[in-house]
């Protein structure tokens, strides 16, 4: 198992070198197959949850051009097909471009083993968000079942790193989902987590996106809250004046697009929706849920 372990921890390009890269529960990593699209299975153990669309496009244009560079890595199943275990961008760029098949690593792994390989690859080698990257470590310790530390022995982070990640996922969801579509950075993530109340963390969140304010001014306003002993600040959101009738709708929508949505009813029942975004990023994912 610790021959296993200290393969894993070199990264999945260790496996692939060559003959000797051999761990417990894999074969050596056949180069230059040519498997078609439709024979690779998506992998369940993903930790990847959002792909932005214009970066996806980027890929499949630098695909339609250039080729699949960097083989993907996939298991070979018992029926003839093969699951993915890491390169679902370059599989879903590959698909958008039409092409019929791609270049593969084709390995053999027990579920466990192969779920380890999925998260070391992606956390090494993908542009995860904070939030996918801090998922990945909670389901490397409870899922693979390995301690904190090992944790970051095997992607080269000290601990202090990985156990901030970790702490980000005791944020409230509405901040987690800022984190995830870049309205707010690690910083301010860092600095929130510092606030005892949920309350008063949604506060401060939502006056940082509609302020723009930047990680200094948080930890300011983070400092000042804990100085007056973890009271409420004088300074509160603005009463929601949507009238009571509307009242479940707009939770509804703001629930659906994780984001501040607003009803404006004027006296003659006359109104518009709002719906805001904190970037261009955002706005794309707006538009997909829209569609």
């Amino acid at each position: 198992m610790n021959a296993k372990r200290n393969a894993l921890g070199r990264g999945l390009g260790a496996l692939l070198a060559g003959d000797d890269a051999i761990a417990e529960g894999f074969s050596p990593a056949v180069t230059n197959w040519k498997i078609p699209v439709g024979q690779i299975e998506a992998n369940p153990w993903q930790p990847r949850t959002h792909f932005e669309e214009t970066s996806l496009k980027e890929l499949a244009e630098s695909i339609r051009i250039h080729g699949v560079i960097q083989p993907l890595t996939v298991r070979k199943l018992t029926n003839g097909q093969y699951q993915l275990v890491s390169g679902e961008r370059r599989l879903r760029a590959s698909k958008l471009v039409g092409l019929t098949d791609v270049p593969a690593y084709v390995l053999e792994a027990d579920q466990q083993g192969m779920l380890e390989m999925a998260l070391i690859e992606n956390i090494q080698r993908q542009d995860l968000n904070a939030i996918e990257v801090a998922i990945s470590f909670k389901r490397l310790i409870d899922e693979v079942q390995i301690r904190q530390e090992e944790v970051g022995e095997r992607v080269g982070k000290d601990r202090s790193t990985v156990t901030n990640y970790l702490r980000l996922l005791k944020l409230p969801p509405e901040i987690q989902a800022g984190i995830r579509d870049a309205k707010i950075g690690m910083g301010h993530a860092r600095a929130l987590i510092n606030v005892d109340k949920v309350e008063q963390q949604l506060y401060i969140y939502r006056k940082a996106i509609s302020e723009a304010l930047s990680v200094r001014k948080i930890e300011e306003l983070v400092r000042a809250l804990q100085q007056e002993g973890g009271k409420t600040t004088k300074a509160r959101p603005a009463r929601d004046e949507t009238p009571p009738a509307y009242r479940s709708v707009q939770d509804s929508l703001r629930n659906r697009f994780e984001t501040k949505v607003q009803i404006k009813v004027d006296d003659k029942g006359k109104g518009e929706i709002v719906l805001p975004f904190g970037s261009t990023d955002d706005l794309n994912r707006l538009l997909d849920l829209l569609e």
